[in-house]
């Protein structure tokens, strides 16, 4: 039996992309996964992720990773919601798969489970169970191992935007080096590069900003 887990690195940020990734693994190699350590990216360091990226790319029969820029994300929530976002970017992510998994694990961020589970459904032309769950990357092995992929390549390209752009920091609005950051762009010309996410609360509160503009 194939199974398959979905997880997202970078939905929270204001800078950067959001990276989406599977992983589909045979059944018995769940307990695999388990004893290599394999668990939700968010509670390892980022040396431990390094380490096991190359280990869960190897264990899975199949792997994919979509990334989702800045860019695409500011044109995408001209008209909907980041959930919504996220439902069709999981759907194009199964739908690219070669193999056919019986049972999917999407980590799900809607309040409501079932409506998640059922929109994603609805877009997925592949004849297997969606399962979405709140915690699904600590509860799964599969879908812990897809956290991983996702968070190692978002935290890649976050590294490659700091040698263009300078100290743009984690991307996270909490984040005082990205906040400075932002301001400092900003103030140069009232105007923001591709890689910051213009419909998220952070810019909105820049002095003088307007959505319209964007």
């Amino acid at each position: 039996m194939l199974i398959a887990g979905v997880d997202e690195a970078g939905r929270g940020p204001v800078i950067g992309p959001m990276v989406f990734a599977v992983v589909v693994i045979e059944e018995e190699d769940e307990e695999r996964l388990k004893e290599l350590g394999v668990t939700d990216s968010k509670l390892m360091r980022p040396d431990e992720r390094e380490d096991l990226f190359e280990v869960v790319k190897d264990v899975a029969v199949e792997h994919r990773i979509l990334q989702v820029e800045a860019k695409e994300l500011n044109q995408w929530m001209r008209g909907a919601s980041l959930n919504e976002v996220e439902v069709i970017k999981t759907a194009e992510l199964l739908n690219s798969l070669k193999t056919n998994p019986q049972v999917c694990y999407v980590d799900c961020p809607d309040v409501k489970p079932a409506r998640y589970r059922r929109n994603i459904q609805n877009l997925c032309r592949k004849e297997m169970e969606i399962i979405a769950e709140h915690h699904a990357d600590i509860k799964y092995p599969a879908t812990s191992a897809a956290s991983i992929l996702a968070k190692v390549v978002r935290d890649e390209e976050i590294e490659g935007l700091k040698k263009t752009y300078g100290n743009i920091g984690s991307g996270y609005p909490g984040d005082e080096n990205t906040q400075e950051w932002l301001k400092r762009e900003w103030e140069k010309g009232h105007n923001l590069p591709d890689i910051v996410r213009r419909r998220w609360a952070t810019v909105e509160r820049l002095p003088q900003v307007k959505l319209t503009d964007y």
